[in-house]
């Protein structure tokens, strides 16, 4: 008789246990045993969407999905193709777990409650005699000459395994091993940041927002768009965020110091806008010229921008000179802002960095370099922006592994 294969999952996070669950369903008689190097599984879980658990995001087409990916776009297509959110929907709801979609796409379990996932994966461990092991690090990972891999562990114990299935993020110890391995890794740089900007035309503007600003990184081609939030520490909102992941390389090669320009419409550009600020002068002559905002700027933006222009209270649209207009049109679609650093994105740390993707087989998640060796989730160099992305490409990486493992 066969000796039932034995598998090692290093990480007890959401790839690992959604990897670990799909395995021991597709291979019931593998003995599978999780190993987690802190006191606690699924933490991350445990926190994302504010305790809610964003588990996935209401996009059900591979290709406009793999564009909320700034990196790992070109690779998840195939992935996506076999599993994506409408499959991680039923495959939480086989499971008892309703999920719901919100205005935004994203989506959450009914109970917003992110225990409600965590039992899921709890009771199916238990259920496929899943073994899971907590405060148990891994120091060494090793092939020996019949393919067997040898976990070395913190706890005096070594683990043999047939298969092993990374799913440790960003941790720093596994990154060493992998290099040990002839692993390539693009170091860990912040990924979904806001910007610190100190300013007086946005200082007391708390909470105000535009529904559609381009934001670029001045003498780069990094430009993104969407809605942008003016925070007491700056800026920050979809746009800011986009530019943050986008160029989250670009930015920390920079330290996060760098000028940024912002058009508040969204819609003109620089010679439109002045274009359509002397049309407004002929046609609303006697209009006071900061009274009035116009192009969804709230009106406290309009006076502080107003009034960086040289524009004052009383000025009407008549009294305004060229210069005056062509300041106004310059702060509207390309002001000017010194960034000076980052702030974290609510409770929000997403980084870039892990393996680099070349190396990994995606029609199966098995390493090109070692037989029996996969990865999933955030140990490889995949990132998105918030709205359950990040959590899409851990359940679609380790349910792709589990089918050919």
């Amino acid at each position: 008789m066969q000796k039932a294969k034995q598998v090692i999952v290093i990480g007890g996070g959401a790839a690992g246990f959604f990897f670990a669950i799909n395995c021991a369903q597709q291979h019931p008689d593998y003995q599978i045993t999780i190993l987690e190097k802190s006191p606690k599984v699924l933490e991350k879980v445990r926190i994302s969407g504010g305790g809610r658990c964003n588990v996935t995001h209401q996009c059900f087409e591979p290709k406009p999905l793999t564009r909320f990916y700034p990196r790992g776009e070109k690779e998840l297509l195939g992935p996506f193709h076999q599993f994506m959110p409408q499959h991680t929907i039923a495959w939480f709801e086989e499971r008892g777990v309703k999920i719901k979609a919100e205005e935004d796409g994203r989506m959450f379990p009914t109970t917003d409650n992110s225990e409600t996932i965590i039992q899921c994966f709890l009771n199916e461990v238990k259920r496929w005699n899943v073994r899971v092991e907590t405060l148990v690090g891994v120091e060494d990972l090793k092939q020996d000459a019949n393919k067997q891999w040898q976990v070395v562990t913190n706890r005096d114990k070594t683990y043999s395994a047939d298969i092993v299935f990374i799913a440790t993020g960003s941790a720093s110890k596994m990154w060493d091993i992998l290099g040990g391995l002839n692993y390539k890794l693009q170091p860990a740089v912040p990924s979904l940041f806001t910007f610190n900007i100190k300013d007086p035309r946005i200082t007391g503007l708390l909470g105000l927002s535009v529904p559609n600003a381009i934001v670029t990184v001045k003498g780069e081609k990094l430009q993104a768009n969407g809605p942008l939030l003016i925070t007491h520490w700056g800026m920050s909102g979809p746009a800011v965020l986009r530019l943050s992941a986008w160029g989250a390389r670009l930015l920390k090669a920079k330290n996060h110091q760098f000028e940024l320009l912002v058009n508040w419409t969204g819609e003109f550009d620089l010679a439109s806008m002045k274009s359509e600020l002397r049309d407004i002068k002929t046609v609303s002559p006697k209009k006071t010229v900061l009274a009035n905002n116009l192009f969804q700027i709230p009106m406290r933006l309009w006076k502080s921008l107003g009034a960086a222009s040289g524009i004052t209270e009383s000025d009407k649209w008549a009294d305004l000179s060229n210069q005056k207009i062509d300041a106004l049109a310059t702060e509207f679609t390309q002001g000017l802002f010194r960034v000076n650093g980052k702030s974290t994105n609510k409770d929000e740390f997403v980084t870039c960095g892990g393996i680099v993707l070349n190396q990994i087989n995606f029609k199966t998640m098995q390493s090109k370099l070692h037989e029996g060796l996969f990865f999933g989730g955030e140990v490889l160099d995949i990132d998105a922006i918030t709205g359950g992305f990040n959590f899409q490409a851990a359940w679609t990486t380790a349910w792709i592994a589990a089918q050919n493992c």
